[in-house]
Order: structure tokens, then sequence, then C-alpha cells
């Protein structure tokens, strides 16, 4: 391995090109070197960007018996930032190129492509790290702490939510987006502050609905939801998200305990707040890439220092099967209107 660690992105849509830029620009320890999609123009303009070679045919690039870019000499590692459908086969794919891989989130759509995925990576000896940004993000890692040190006492209740600025195209959004594809982010969060006092899941009821585009929800659309969780420890937790915050991109996070409380997120773009005779005002973030540019950056940062260093990531396949296990209970929870169990979902293949 060269002293930086030669990077591939597979997708160069909107979070492949956030990530492309963190790579070559915002990660001194990592180089990018390759760009992949089939998109036509797609990798090349992505790639010309930062002087990488560009690849269109992801098919070639999955193929077992020849794969391409992912397989190249050149190549040290690889993320994955396509559409979610892919996510599975192409860390199997980078996995059987010997390569470690990191996958935005979700890692996979099913338990079963999730489990596939897990096991590729560790037949093959290399590494998995999924992007679950909030764990990066310093106010969350923060509270997180508190919480495993005991500063706010025995966890009772929890809060985790995403509200998205705007629904520019609901007829665009697949089945399920809101559980499989935002609320996941909620679910590690919940998770993950969870499991700082050693406390797993074991039950959800999810409510959703099409508030925002009504005249799409015929077509599957779900564009608001809440989901209450209960934790083996008794602990209750709630995840909400909407995808339409007239205000700006809204993410935020809670515990709350026996000896306190704590509580992470922060909409405001800077500290400025302007008073006039008509009250206060604050500019508020409106996107991803803006409130959580830094933790995107941190978390391909442990990335490329776990790839040189061969060491396993802190967020892993395991982390995504697990907030992948309550996503699909809240499908059923939605199907059926009624509470579900965690352990009915690993006792049956949940396909939507």
């Amino acid at each position: 391995m060269s002293s930086r660690v030669r990077t591939a992105l597979v997708g160069a849509g909107r979070i492949g090109s956030n990530h492309a830029e963190a790579i070559a620009l915002r990660v001194p320890q990592a180089e990018l070197v390759a760009v992949v999609d089939p998109v036509p123009g797609a990798a090349g303009r992505l790639a010309d960007r930062f002087g990488a070679r560009a690849a269109t045919d992801v098919a070639e690039v999955l193929a077992a018996d020849d794969v391409e870019v992912l397989a190249a000499d050149d190549v040290d590692a690889v993320v994955v930032t396509s559409s979610a459908r892919a996510h599975a086969d192409l860390v199997v794919a980078a996995a059987a190129a010997g390569k470690p891989v990191f996958c935005e989130k979700p890692m996979a759509l099913t338990l079963a492509d999730a489990d596939r995925a897990i096991a590729a990576v560790q037949e093959a000896g290399t590494s998995l790290q999924v992007g679950f940004n909030r764990r990066f993000a310093a106010g969350f890692a923060e509270a997180r702490q508190v919480v495993a040190d005991g500063g706010i006492g025995d966890v009772q209740l929890m809060r985790s939510l995403t509200r998205d600025p705007g629904l520019a195209d609901p007829g665009g959004v697949p089945p399920w987006t809101v559980f499989r594809e935002t609320l996941i982010h909620d679910f590690d969060t919940l998770l993950w502050f969870a499991a700082a006092c050693g406390a797993r899941p074991v039950q959800v009821y999810a409510v959703a609905d099409a508030l925002v585009a009504p005249d799409s929800k015929d077509s599957g659309l779900l564009d608001t939801a809440v989901v209450t969780l209960r934790f083996d420890n008794g602990a209750i937790a709630t995840a909400e998200a909407s995808f339409s915050a007239a205000y700006g991109y809204d993410v935020r996070g809670e515990v709350f305990g026996s000896a306190g409380m704590v509580t992470a997120g922060e909409q405001a773009a800077t500290s400025m707040r302007h008073y006039t005779s008509a009250g206060a005002a604050q500019q508020t973030v409106r996107g991803d890439t803006a409130l959580f540019g830094a933790a995107y950056t941190a978390e391909l940062a442990h990335f490329a220092d776990s790839v040189a260093a061969g060491t396993a990531p802190r967020v892993g396949g395991q982390d995504a099967r697990d907030a992948l296990a309550v996503a699909l209970a809240c499908i059923v929870s939605v199907q059926e209107a009624r509470p579900v169990q965690l352990s009915e979902v690993e006792a049956r293949e949940v396909v939507a």
C-alpha cells in the first residue's frame, strides 16, 4: 500500500460527489484514484475534477471473474455511494477483490442481503464500514459519551428525528424510503445511544402517511412517520421523520434519564442572530452536507485510518444490520397496524 489510501468511489451522484471531494481535498491520508458510475458522463465529470480515472460499466465491476477497477493494483479501498439497491452487491464485489469497503447507508435492503455482504467481507478477511455519519458528529458523539459515563443515570426515554427541507420529486421516492433510507440514521443513533447502557431493542410500532404529498400515496410514498421502540431495559424511544421542514434541515437527538438529560443537534447555520422590533431571526442549515460536512469528512478519515492500520472500523456491518432490522420491523408494523417484535423480523424475510 502507498503512503495514502488509494480509493475507488462507486456512484457519482449527489452524495458520491460530496464524498469524492472530501477524499480528494479534506482527507490527506487518502487519494481518489477512480470513479465508477453507469450514467454516461457522470464518472468522467467527477473524476476529471480530481485527476482520477473514470469507468462506466458497473456490470463489469460487479462481475465475479473480472472485477476491473475494484481489483486494480492501484486501488487500496472502495467507497460505495451508489443507489441503495446496489449496495450489498457492491460490498460483495469489493470483498471479492480483497478491498476494504466503506458503504453508504443502508448497507442492504433485506436481512438476507445484509448477511451476504457481512459474510463476504468476513470470508475475504477485509473490513467494512457503514456511513452512519451522526456517530462522527461531535455533538452526537459527546452526548453518547455522557450516557456511557452514567451522566444521566438510568436511561428511560430517547428521541431522534430527521426532518428534510423539501420533497422535490415525490414520484422518484421508492416505497419504504422513509424507514430504510431516512429513519435508518435515527434507528442507528438510538441503538448506538442505547448500547452505551447495554440495552437492545425488542419491539417496534410505526405509523406513517403521505402528508406532504398525499397525491403520491397510492404509488407507495410515505413522507411522514413516527416510530416507537421498546428496549430490553424498559427504555422507550421515539424516532420521527418528515420530508418537508419549511425552516431547514433538522436533525436532533435526546436521551433522558433518572439523573438528567443530554441533547444533540443544531439547526443554526451560524451563531449570528438578527434582532429587530419584529423579534429575533437566525439562518438555518438547508441540507445534510452542510449540517454534517465535518462528520462526513471525519467518517471517511476514520475509514482511511482503519485501512492503513489494518484495524476494524468502529461502525460496521452488524451495526447496519441491526438498524435495518428495525426498519424492516417498521414496514411490517405499518402493513399490519400492530407492534412488531424484532424477533419476528429475524424469523421471516421481509421483502418490500
